[in-house]
């Protein structure tokens, strides 16, 4: 397996720029979906699946990125598949092997507004994402800016718009997931979960793959 092509830091760093979706569906699945414009694998997206049973899935378009993702977070499956996201006038439309899902997203609030003030080469800086940590946790429970992942990895998640999602359609192996729900219990991918009511959040996420 070949490195990071770019977007390394230094100090053994990674930067990944783009978009996560969290969402859940009356089924009790719940979805998160990157969708990385930038990253030092190239663009590229994946999703991550929770059901109802605590299962943990990983959907990932390469052996590179599936290899680095599992070796982050924690899931009991990784599929290598193929992974497509369109975006269209607030429409996306995603197909990851078995799943197909497509929601719309809505005007910003007023986080969202703040957040889009934010110049993006502060929201990607670890001091940054520290220093807005507690009011992440209180504005957005469960949300979390910085903490620790797998193989003494550490991460930072610097937010520069958030849109709520309104519509949801989701099928996994044909069946239906249902109409869309609250993202409940959180999921458990890694030191925290998405926003409770669906959204999509733009993000600047740094990896550091040495303890720090």
């Amino acid at each position: 397996m070949s490195g990071p092509s770019s977007g390394a830091l230094r100090g053994g760093r990674l930067r990944f720029d783009g978009w996560i979706a969290g969402l859940g569906t009356a089924s009790g699945t719940r979805i998160v979906v990157g969708h990385w414009t930038r990253s030092p694998f190239g663009p590229f997206s994946d999703v991550m699946l929770e059901g109802p049973d605590g299962e943990r899935l990983l959907l990932a378009p390469t052996r590179q990125t599936a290899e680095f993702v599992a070796g982050t977070y924690v899931f009991d499956t990784v599929r290598v598949v193929p992974v497509r996201v369109r975006v269209a006038d607030g429409t996306w439309s995603v197909t990851a092997g078995p799943l197909y899902l497509r929601f719309v997203t809505g005007r910003r609030r007023l986080l969202g507004l703040l957040l889009c003030a934010v110049p993006g080469v502060l929201a990607g800086r670890p001091g940054w994402c520290t220093l807005t940590s507690l009011p992440a946790r209180v504005l957005l429970p469960g949300v979390r800016t910085r903490g620790g992942a797998r193989a003494g990895r550490r991460e930072w998640y610097g937010a520069r718009d958030l849109r709520p999602i309104h519509a949801v359609s989701a099928a996994f192996e044909g069946v239906d997931l249902g109409a869309m729900a609250p993202v409940v219990p959180p999921v458990r991918f890694g030191f925290g979960s998405v926003p409770r009511s669906p959204a999509l959040t733009r993000v600047t996420t740094t990896v550091a793959l040495e303890p720090e």
